[in-house]
């Protein structure tokens, strides 16, 4: 499968330690991370509350790492000027929350950010068609979005293997839920440019060690 020649490791921060955020951002840098997702929900599109725009903007000066910042979340057209101004770099929108998609993908470019289109594990990746041609990466949603630590949804290598062959070379393939470092391989093999990893990174006594054996398990 042809992808981009960079990969990403993104590091979910829904799973750090909120008490100890500059911290975990810092041994997450230094370990070895490219950039730091954020999972952004709202309670309505998915039942579950996370961090605001408050947080990330006092994140924002301890790295000069790219922030991604995953909208699950309704009436996202209403904050994507916030996202812009508290140093999101790339951020993404649902399919399934946005009736104008085009339009918002455009917006989110035009503010200097990265515009990406999420993808939830029930729907038909038919509905990105019209859009593709907007976007920098396509993030495919390996569980159903809301909470961490669920389990890798296995139908999501083949729409990444279907998603692949729809994009040029220069789109990435970002993918969120359940990637470990025991699937790593065959994500990556199958055309992922970008894996979110939260608890299976997270989890780990040291990150930095186990960034290493991940990248040894994708030789990169």
């Amino acid at each position: 499968m042809k992808s981009s020649s960079q990969f990403y490791l993104a590091p979910s921060l829904l799973a750090a330690d909120m008490s100890r955020f500059g911290e975990e951002i810092h041994d997450l840098e230094k370990g070895g991370a490219d950039l730091f997702h954020f999972d952004i929900m709202d309670g309505h599109f998915v039942p579950n509350l996370t961090i605001g725009f408050g947080v990330i903007e006092s994140l924002r000066p301890l790295t000069k790492l790219p922030f991604d910042a995953h909208l699950m979340i309704e009436n996202a057209d209403r904050y994507l000027e916030d996202f812009a101004r508290v140093g999101c770099n790339w951020l993404s929108v649902h399919v399934e929350a946005c009736p104008h998609i085009d339009r918002t993908l455009a917006k989110i470019r035009s503010l200097g950010m990265r515009p990406g289109v999420a993808i939830n594990p029930g729907t038909s990746l038919a509905s990105l068609e019209a859009v593709l041609d907007k976007v920098d990466f396509v993030l495919v949603m390996s569980v159903n979005p809301g909470f961490g630590g669920q389990s890798f949804i296995p139908n999501a290598i083949e729409r990444v293997k279907k998603l692949r062959k729809l994009l040029k070379n220069d789109q990435m393939i970002e993918i969120d839920g359940g990637i470990k470092r025991a699937n790593i391989a065959e994500v990556v093999a199958a055309g992922v440019d970008v894996a979110v990893m939260g608890t299976g990174l997270l989890a780990a006594d040291d990150y930095g060690d186990e960034i290493r054996k991940i990248r040894q398990e994708i030789g990169r």
